[in-house]
């Protein structure tokens, strides 16, 4: 297995590499860039662009594991099953031909309209930690989606007025498999994998939209859509273990037999939906080194990364957080012979 750190928009800088190789990394997960770190012209990612942001991890002595989510403007008409879908669709098997070609095994994606939605901030890990959590009754009211955005992002400048109303369960598996049935055959062409994320939070509708992967049964269901090792899953372990009715651990049995989990977000919390709040690796519910000998058992090669951690009270909250997590992280996987 190989430990890695995510590094969200403006966050790869030589600093922040550098941070990642000294605290034992070896891959960056590059998460939702923006123009700064990979401009988007007519809406695709260009070869160059997308060897130049390899290139400068490289320099650091670490792999590009995997770029996460397409930006919301770039794939919103697919989501929404709306009129631009065709020519979406068109500049994301662009994008996918030019990752293969730059190099890059893996493009992250979460389907989904509400996207990360409700989280508030708590301070309910060891030491007071600040870190985030969902609890139904804190979280904002679930109003309608304003048309012209998804993921709470305004992408349409002159949409009508009024919002998206209901979409269904079936409307938003239907609008999965025609996103998977056109991008997987591109992906294999390329040798990229696709990595579906869940739903977080877990709840099967928000703000009047069905969510997709609020169970692992669901990620079954969107793998069996169109078999291929092009399709898989960007296993955030933190949010299958928030699901009502999941057992954590025989979901990563279940998933890393079949060879389908590309990347893991490697994260603990206390709670399942509508409660429950991220911890530190060592003070949630699950047993983060049995989960790790799973992994291990079935041969699973691919990156951990802690996606999120609780920030400590210092100068360098997040650091210190990630710092904690990867240090933990590598004492397992070395005691297990795992790197």
């Amino acid at each position: 297995m190989k430990l890695g750190l995510g590094l969200y928009a403006g966050g790869v800088t030589d600093s922040n590499l550098d941070f990642a190789r000294q605290l034992g990394a070896t891959h960056i997960v590059c998460h939702l860039p923006g123009e700064d770190t990979l401009p988007a012209r007519s809406g695709v990612w260009q070869v160059d662009d997308l060897l130049r942001l390899r290139q400068h991890i490289n320099g650091h002595g670490l792999e590009l594991a995997a770029i996460e989510n397409f930006r919301p403007e770039h794939w919103d008409q697919v989501l929404l099953g709306g009129p631009g879908r065709a020519a979406q669709m068109e500049n994301l098997k662009a994008t996918i031909r030019n990752l293969g070609r730059a190099g890059i095994p893996c493009m992250g994606y979460y389907f989904s309209l509400a996207g990360v939605w409700g989280r508030v901030a708590t301070r309910v890990s060891r030491g007071g930690a600040e870190a985030v959590g969902f609890h139904r009754e804190a979280a904002p009211p679930e109003t309608p989606i304003p048309c012209g955005e998804v993921w709470g992002t305004r992408v349409a400048a002159h949409a009508p007025a009024g919002d998206i109303g209901t979409v269904s369960h079936d409307e938003m598996w239907a609008r999965l498999a025609c996103f998977l049935e056109g991008l997987v055959p591109v992906a294999e062409e390329a040798g990229v994998r696709l990595a579906a994320h869940p739903d977080d939070p877990p709840i099967p509708v928000l703000r009047g939209t069905a969510r997709l992967i609020t169970h692992p049964d669901h990620y079954q269901r969107l793998l069996d859509l169109v078999p291929s090792r092009s399709n898989g899953l960007e296993f955030c372990q933190g949010t299958v273990s928030e699901m009502q009715g999941a057992d954590v651990y025989d979901a990563i049995d279940r998933f890393s037999r079949q060879d389908r989990i590309c990347y893991v977000h490697f994260r603990n919390v206390r709670g399942k939906v509508p409660d429950y709040d991220e911890v530190f690796l060592d003070e949630g519910d699950v047993d983060m080194l049995r989960a790790l000998r799973i992994y291990h058992a079935n041969g699973f090669d691919g990156v951990l990364i802690p996606d999120h951690t609780p920030h400590t009270s210092c100068a360098a909250p997040w650091h210190a957080g990630m710092a904690f997590a990867l240090g933990y992280m590598r004492a397992i996987l070395r005691q297990l012979g795992a790197v």
